[in-house]
């Protein structure tokens, strides 16, 4: 079992029917073989994620969640894509072994992966880790994003992934629709970002395969190096601007998460983390960029589209479907987030 990964009985509002699954993987996974547990991981707000184990090997699944769900959502197929597609890069990702849309097997679609051993951080303060592994460890996340990005994204067959071009303006639409989609409440620090971001778009229109979600809590370390095994969860990865994927990979120094916390007003040198210009630095001369114009905007974007995701989580704990019980907290973290955002347009006008 990785450290940091909490494993529970599968949630009441997430069971579904074992032995189907049991038959189609004996069926479509080379070497399956049972008797099959299964258990759900602790957390998760979107695709619920399942533990399977057999004698011989242990499995990963993600699957869509029951109920009603937003348009676009909870896309594991194309999260199968994209591992599938970068399996043989120097992109750290899980095997693929079968993805399965027919929803008349367990309910909805899902896919399988290979269980990856080794350590998953939440806290990006790296408690109790010594600076020269926690320094490490945050140069490892920023070489592992480097390498997504200069993925030639015609090469591995993803030139269908996502439209090439206009990504911000693309974006800033979708997330406002479907933040509109789960509203509850009026925001007025989201309404201003929603007007502001469309009028003020970077003149920058490159693309790459972007993940969507990159933080350190989304990977799974070496049991004890500072190296990257797995990057996880690319629910919301596209073709789209790198520097939106390096953005919300720094929000981090931008906000204190209400669980995991954040890197505002933290001791760099005694804790090895590095700033944020030496962390962008870095991942620029990766990438051969000489340095980052409008990095504020990239940075407002990122906390708008968060707003969004985060108000989508909170809509479906009221309407009951979440994968999570925390998902009623999210309310005000959502107002936060929002705030957040249009602080960092502020600060500069």
């Amino acid at each position: 079992m990785a450290d940091g990964i909490e494993v529970i009985p599968v949630r009441e509002m997430h069971q579904f029917n074992e032995g189907a699954l049991f038959d189609y993987l004996t069926a479509n996974v080379d070497g399956f073989k049972g008797p099959l547990q299964v258990s759900q991981f602790q957390g998760g707000q979107s695709n619920p994620t399942y533990l399977l184990h057999t004698p011989d090997r242990e499995y990963v699944m993600r699957k869509k969640p029951p109920g009603n769900l937003l348009p676009s959502a909870h896309a594991v197929d194309r999260e199968y894509k994209v591992i599938s597609a970068l399996q043989d890069t120097d992109v750290p990702v899980p095997r693929a072994y079968c993805l399965c849309e027919d929803e008349g097997i367990i309910g909805t679609a899902f896919y399988i992966m290979e269980k990856i051993e080794g350590r998953v951080i939440r806290a990006p303060e790296c408690p109790d880790m010594a600076p020269q592994l926690c320094a490490a460890t945050y140069d490892a996340m920023n070489d592992a994003l480097a390498k997504l990005h200069n993925v030639n994204v015609d090469a591995v067959g993803l030139a269908d992934f996502g439209k090439k071009g206009s990504y911000f303006e693309r974006q800033i639409g979708r997330w406002t629709k479907q933040y509109r989609a789960s509203q509850t409440d009026n925001l007025e620090t989201m309404e201003n970002l929603i007007r502001w971001l469309p009028e003020n778009l970077p003149d920058s229109d490159e693309s790459s395969i972007v993940h969507g979600d990159y933080r350190l809590e989304n990977m799974i370390l070496h049991p004890t190096q500072p190296e990257v095994l797995a990057i996880l969860d690319w629910e919301l990865s596209t073709i789209g601007h790198p520097l939106a994927d390096l953005a919300y990979n720094c929000m981090t120094y931008h906000f204190m998460h209400p669980r995991n916390g954040g890197l505002v007003g933290i001791d760099y040198e005694a804790t090895g983390i590095p700033t944020e210009e030496a962390y962008v630095e870095a991942y620029c001369k990766r990438t051969g960029r000489d340095g980052i114009d409008n990095w504020d905007f990239y940075v407002a974007f990122s906390f708008f589209r968060l707003t969004a995701i985060v108000q989508g989580v909170y809509k479906r704990g009221l309407d009951g479907n979440s994968s999570s019980k925390v998902g009623q907290e999210y309310a005000v973290f959502a107002n936060m987030l929002a705030t957040l955002g249009w602080q960092e347009v502020e600060s500069r006008l």
